[in-house]
């Protein structure tokens, strides 16, 4: 993660020239603790993506291994202390394993009030029964008669597919996916049109409530030539949920090409640094990867 380290050392630089304190680091909290994904390996790398900028203090939160274990009642991850939440919790195999009602309420308040909320990946598969939580998420990995799903048309336009129409969230093999730009937002300000990151899981059918939703980006699936939504933005009061495919990380896997791509890595930073404060400081490396070429940080 060298090429990261160089640009948080000229963006320190910048900061303090415009008066911002040396300390003055966003607070970030990573709620984990179960997921079909390799959920430790993916909290450790996000900390580390995060915390070598030198703008995020961030913290983990991890769940008691199960829902009988006597702690799981007293877990308090506190959202209301943390500039940014990153969810990183899938029970997409075990629905009974939900969080405390109280926890869950305590999430949406904290969305409503302002707060920012970052879905990492299979988080968007989580707690389909959870009705705010399809709210905030806007899409996820559903079957097709729980909510709608957006397609992106050829012509750049949004398709909805109605509930119960069309098919389940699914995904392909993964794939070097063409990621295009769709809505020009602070977050992609200084993108290229489309850029290329590897190892990609598309998913095809995102579905959910889909209000409040600005889509942000898409690629093409290569098996149907059908375009969905790779990353959007949800408004849930006063808060700002982001939502994404990318960060996949699967068992077995170790610093995959899919977290060293350097596109993904300036997006989370990026994205969590607006979540936390409104504003994006965080420059578009130089190495950005293109409509031709991926690139990566080295091992």
């Amino acid at each position: 993660m060298k090429n990261l380290i160089v640009y948080a050392f000229c963006l320190s630089l910048f900061s303090l020239s415009y008066g911002q304190q040396a300390d003055g680091q966003s607070s970030v909290l990573i709620v984990d603790g179960f997921s079909n994904h390799d959920w430790k390996q993916t909290s450790s790398v996000s900390r580390d993506i995060l915390e070598e900028t030198g703008m995020f203090s961030v913290s983990v939160s991890t769940t008691p291994s199960s829902a009988q274990d006597p702690g799981w009642q007293s877990w308090n991850p506190e959202f209301a202390e943390y500039d940014v939440v990153v969810q990183n919790c899938n029970n997409i195999n075990n629905k009974n394993l939900r969080w405390p009602t109280s926890i869950e309420k305590e999430l949406e308040n904290y969305v409503r009030n302002g707060g920012g909320l970052y879905i990492l990946h299979s988080a968007n598969n989580s707690f389909s029964e959870w009705d705010q939580y399809n709210l905030m998420i806007g899409m996820g990995w559903r079957k097709k008669d729980e909510g709608d799903a957006l397609e992106i048309s050829d012509k750049g336009t949004i398709i909805r597919i109605p509930s119960g129409e069309g098919e389940n969230t699914s995904h392909g093999a993964r794939f070097e996916a063409l990621i295009q730009v769709l809505d020009e937002h602070v977050l992609n300000e200084g993108y290229p049109d489309s850029w290329r990151t590897p190892n990609m899981e598309l998913y095809l059918h995102p579905r959910g409530p889909a209000k409040n939703v600005t889509v942000l980006s898409y690629a093409k699936d290569p098996l149907s030539g059908r375009s969905w939504p790779v990353e959007w933005l949800v408004q849930y009061g006063k808060g700002w949920v982001y939502n994404s495919s990318m960060g996949h990380l699967w068992k077995g896997e170790s610093y995959p090409e899919s977290y060293r791509c350097i596109g993904f890595q300036t997006t989370m930073i990026r994205t969590v640094e607006w979540l936390a404060t409104g504003k994006v400081s965080y420059p578009v490396p130089e190495n950005f990867p293109t409509a031709t070429s991926i690139s990566l940080n080295p091992q």
